[in-house]
């Protein structure tokens, strides 16, 4: 997409006060000033190709990430991702706008929220029934191993991840890895994360468990996280699967 296909970016997306938003306190009393980061030219530029709907400037914010998560647009875009801010471009039709913008309404509850989501059942969480807190402690996680057919090496086994020597979860759905963050799936980020790890250069120690208890104050969070990011991940598939094809708008500005 060329720079002329749309208004400047800054004209479409930069801090400005909306009389229309709330002013609101924090925990302390102190008031702020809620402004939107998309501004009237913006909207009107997405409100352009059907003027009759009533798309707000919310409405615009999740249009912009749902498309964000179309694999189509990545793939068809993926030279000027590289190398500039994304360009959004709008739908040809009404129908596809609401789409991809309850879409992102939905995936930005997930990605947003996802300490609340609920942990995902399906998978079969094997330990002794009398675990005690300290007993949830985790070390590093790791896969168990398999045997590949082809080769008859040891590979990861993902459905199963040994969280450490007294509990593994099992039935890991395959679809759960499919969700990347940064080109790697997010459980493979809670793996690494959610554990102890010590700084090579400062050698400061990083300890999941530390923020589990005195945080949190819940010494299970590392594996009940896992658990909640499998859900997640399931759910940006299914999501993001369904979203349309881009069928784009064309016409003058």
């Amino acid at each position: 997409m060329s720079a002329a296909a749309q208004p400047a970016m800054d004209d479409m997306f930069s801090a400005q006060p909306d009389p229309d938003l709330e002013i609101f306190e924090d925990s302390k009393g102190r008031q702020y000033v809620r402004r939107s980061a998309i501004t009237d030219v913006g909207l009107a530029y997405f409100r352009k190709p059907y003027p009759s709907e009533p798309i707000t400037k919310h409405d615009v914010f999740y249009y912009v990430y749902g498309i964000l998560h179309s694999p189509e647009y990545r793939e068809r875009y993926a030279n000027n991702l590289r190398k500039e801010l994304p360009r959004i471009p709008r739908c040809r039709v009404a129908s596809d706008f609401w789409h991809f913008s309850r879409a992102g309404r939905e995936l930005g509850d997930l990605h947003v929220n996802y300490e609340s989501v609920p942990m995902y059942t399906g998978c079969v969480i094997d330990a002794p029934d009398d675990l005690a807190p300290m007993d949830y402690r985790v070390q590093k996680m790791r896969f168990a191993k398999k045997k590949d057919p082809d080769t008859g090496k040891s590979i990861n086994d993902r459905s199963t991840v040994i969280y450490n020597d007294k509990i593994t979860i099992r039935y890991i759905p395959a679809a759960a890895w499919e969700y990347s963050v940064e080109s790697r799936p997010a459980l493979a980020w809670v793996m690494e994360r959610q554990g102890v790890r010590t700084d090579k250069a400062s050698g400061i120690v990083n300890d999941a468990n530390d923020w589990a208890i005195e945080t949190m104050g819940n010494p299970r969070y590392p594996l009940e996280l896992f658990l909640r990011v499998v859900t997640i991940s399931l759910e940006t598939v299914r999501i993001v699967a369904a979203l349309p094809a881009l069928d784009l708008y064309e016409g003058a500005e």
